[in-house]
């Protein structure tokens, strides 16, 4: 059986760039936004540490056994895995095959609308396991069963009235009569395809947090304030600790506004990690 972790305590990357430089870093187990200017290697070590936890056996297997030169240790020594989302923020063009096709509604064009797709049939799951998990509680005959039921309830609430407070500006809305993720603008149905690539963006970020369903995760981003407005910035980390105060959130970016609600003391520059050989 699977021992899960509830955050990465070390990462270690050796023979870097060609063998020259080697990765030593104890993240953080909330926030972690590393930095560095355009080539200093964020989205490489990012990558390499996606790359590893991929690669790696869902159990049986010490943590932190070295693959391709990657080391990375769990805060609980007995674990042999750990849950993690990544979020890419890049809205290329989606090249299209048969396969993709098949599986993917005819509307989805883009990346961001490949990585919508497949988190909207997350987040039909997860309104499954809350309904589950509220109709379960209200039946055990628990005298505080209503009220637990209620917060069951409530992260999913608070999702849908950020949403809707984030989108206000051009009247749209989420359609809470819709089991399937659909928006109202000025009463007309329009799906999230057809979104700005913002508006694509801080949604898959913040359905992504809600559907981890307040479990420990690792939550990877790669340069999240691509298209997002400056206020939507400033408010991202703290959005995503509403949803899911128990993700570890480790994110590469170029922009300081980030960090600008109190979060400058969890930057990392990757000059202060990186150790020449």
């Amino acid at each position: 059986m699977a021992i899960y972790a509830n955050f990465i305590s070390r990462i270690e990357i050796s023979s870097l760039w060609s063998g020259r430089k080697h990765i030593v870093w104890n993240p953080d187990p909330t926030v972690n936004v590393l930095s560095g200017k355009n080539g200093a290697g964020k989205s490489t070590i990012l990558n390499r540490i996606i790359r590893h936890l991929r690669e790696a056996p869902i159990s049986g297997e010490v943590p932190s056994l070295t693959r391709r030169g990657v080391t990375i240790q769990f805060d609980n020594p007995e674990a042999d895995c750990i849950r993690y989302d990544i979020i890419r923020s890049f809205d290329r063009t989606l090249q299209r095959s048969d396969a993709i096709d098949k599986l993917v509604d005819i509307h989805a064009n883009t990346e961001l609308d490949w990585q919508l797709y497949v988190i909207q049939r997350r987040y039909l799951d997860y309104q499954v396991n809350v309904g589950n998990r509220m109709i379960s509680l209200l039946t055990s005959g628990a005298p505080d069963a209503q009220e637990q039921a209620t917060a069951a309830a409530d992260t999913k609430n608070r999702f849908l009235d950020i949403v809707d407070e984030l989108f206000s500006e051009t009247g749209k809305r989420i359609d809470r009569q819709s089991n399937e993720l659909r928006f109202l603008q000025y009463d007309e149905v329009i799906s999230p395809y057809v979104l700005s690539s913002g508006e694509k963006q801080i949604l898959l970020i913040l359905l992504t947090a809600l559907t981890e369903d307040q479990l420990p995760y690792v939550l990877f981003m790669d340069e999240p304030e691509a298209s997002l407005h400056f206020d939507w910035q400033q408010r991202l980390i703290d959005l995503v600790r509403e949803l899911n105060p128990n993700a570890q959130i480790i994110l590469t970016t170029h922009s300081p506004s980030i960090v600008m609600n109190g979060w400058q003391e969890v930057i990392t520059n990757v000059e202060d990690i990186t150790i020449d050989e």
